[in-house]
């Protein structure tokens, strides 16, 4: 890709995969990396910048993640972020120890507005800090630009040399002008251009594809999510009647969705695909019984999901290539380098270790969800599947928690059902960026029609984020989540209780399991 690339060198921050949508929200092409890449592999690809990552380590601990000094040398600009700006530190001679007081949460940090990070920016601005370990004393070279009444050194660069650091972390929206601040790094520092842009992607990822996949037979795992529709119709664009979309409906969608799918891409809908739709409700059904860990629920899914598709491509004879809707954050939370595998994808980590085809393809691979969206745009497809509403591989298998049944899932489809139908009555459904409702395992007495029940809660959840890496819990009027509690508990056979998720991602995720 001739593109000018930010590298996103990850020490095993959580944060890791928002930095390097940010940079990108600069129109310059990140990618996040192991810092076990070695120093060759960053040259050859020739980035304009390179960010160190935070993460949960002491830098002067002998196993801590670490990196030659040699990367200092290549000229290249570096901007270290909290455990990143104490390796930097740390490296070049500095001196990092336990600070007498940990930093958590909204910090004011007063800035030096004669740096180029903060040009921008406030001389008071609220950040977002995160750190037991500060940076004591800075290389020879650095100058501080940026203190807390705890932190000497909340910022540090040495301009000459083009090294900059933050304790802090600009990436997340916490920090109020922590945009501004990559911003002058990415655009005035590495001197990027900003020649990211959607329809090239589209365009380039097309021309790719044909030459790649040649006379090649392919079959998409098409689930009718925005990530696999928009793989679909760019497979369809590249190789054209070589194409076979396969709809597994395995019972774990949303209700009357098999039929939606098919409606839009099989033989009477506005795409010319070769489309196959396989009823294989039952078989997952069997696969789940008794299965609660979620972790096993989603590798027997992934794995079933393959298995269903080698059958079909055995009908179909000698397809080549598996293509798949898996984005950015699927890759980065199945576990990337050293990072913490917050759970596995169906089609990232969750894939058996055998499978039967040539190779996989995932068009969609580096990018994050609302870029997904911009190409579905490029490529022509309706407003109404582009904007839709996310939903898991797994399906409803990770919104129900524990054991998965038929009866299950036809209580979260019709309490999902009502819960979203009320939110577009209200009017709040584009203002979201997630929301659904989910089964508990929970059991509680309530008291309906003068008897005692014993029922199921449900458990509503919804988000506002942009990107999808960090989120906050939606604030929907009292009297929209009392329709929604009436509706489900007088509807919905089984359910005795309804509850709101508050919880923001970090510290949860989006969805339940």
């Amino acid at each position: 890709m001739n593109k000018e690339l930010i590298i996103v060198l990850d020490f095993g921050g959580q944060y890791n995969q928002l930095i390097a949508r940010r940079v990108r929200e600069c129109n310059v092409y990140a990618e996040v990396h192991p810092y076990t890449m070695s120093i060759d592999e960053i040259k050859k690809m020739n980035p304009k910048g390179i960010i160190f990552t935070g993460g949960p380590n002491s830098v002067y601990k002998a196993d801590s993640p670490s990196y030659s000094k040699e990367i200092f040398e290549l000229g290249i600009p570096i901007l270290g972020i909290c455990y990143g700006s104490q390796l930097m530190a740390h490296v070049l001679g500095g001196k990092v120890a336990t600070a007498p007081v940990s930093e958590y949460g909204r910090t004011e940090v007063t800035v030096d507005k004669n740096s180029i990070l903060f040009k921008d920016v406030n001389k008071s601005t609220i950040c977002w800090m995160s750190h037991t370990d500060y940076i004591a004393e800075a290389p020879e070279g650095f100058v501080s630009t940026a203190t807390t009444p705890n932190c000497p050194f909340a910022a540090m660069e040495n301009a000459e040399k083009n090294l900059y650091a933050t304790q802090f972390h600009p990436e997340v929206m916490h920090t109020e002008e922590g945009m501004k601040m990559l911003r002058a790094f990415v655009m005035d520092v590495c001197k990027c251009s900003g020649d990211w842009k959607m329809d090239s992607f589209v365009e380039d990822t097309i021309k790719s594809l044909r030459e790649k996949i040649g006379n090649g037979k392919v079959l998409c795992a098409l689930s009718g999510g925005v990530d696999s529709s928009v793989a679909a119709v760019l497979l369809s664009k590249a190789v054209g009647k070589q194409l076979t979309c396969v709809f597994v409906d395995q019972g774990l969608l949303r209700k009357n969705e098999g039929d939606e799918v098919e409606a839009v891409f099989g033989p009477d809908g506005p795409y010319d695909l070769n489309f196959i739709r396989v009823n294989a409700q039952e078989r997952f059904y069997q696969k789940l019984a008794g299965v609660v860990e979620p972790e096993a629920k989603r590798k027997i899914i992934g794995e079933e999901f393959i298995r269903v598709f080698e059958e079909e491509a055995k009908k179909i004879g000698a397809v080549d290539f598996l293509v798949q809707g898996t984005i950015y954050p699927d890759v980065i939370e199945s576990g990337l380098g050293k990072s913490a595998t917050i759970k596995s994808h169906h089609n990232v980590g969750g894939l058996p270790d055998y499978v039967d085809f040539k190779e996989i393809v995932e068009p969609l691979r580096l990018l994050f969800k609302d870029e997904v969206r911009k190409a579905g745009r490029e490529l022509g497809i309706p407003e109404y599947l582009v904007s839709r509403q996310p939903f898991p591989g797994p399906g409803l298998g990770i919104r129900i928690v524990g054991e998965v049944t038929a009866e299950k899932v036809k209580i979260v489809q019709d309490a999902d059902y009502i819960y979203r139908e009320e939110i577009a009555k209200a009017g709040l459904d584009k203002g979201l960026g997630q929301y659904f409702a989910a089964l508990t395992n929970m059991r509680s007495v309530g008291v309906m029609g003068d008897e005692r029940t014993y029922d199921y809660a449900v458990a509503l959840r919804a988000v506002c984020t942009s990107d999808f890496m960090t989120a906050d819990c939606a604030d929907i009027p009292f009297e929209v989540l009392q329709r929604v509690m009436t509706r489900i508990i007088n509807e919905v056979k089984g359910v005795n209780r309804v509850m709101y998720d508050l919880t923001s991602k970090p510290p949860g995720t989006i969805e339940f399991e």
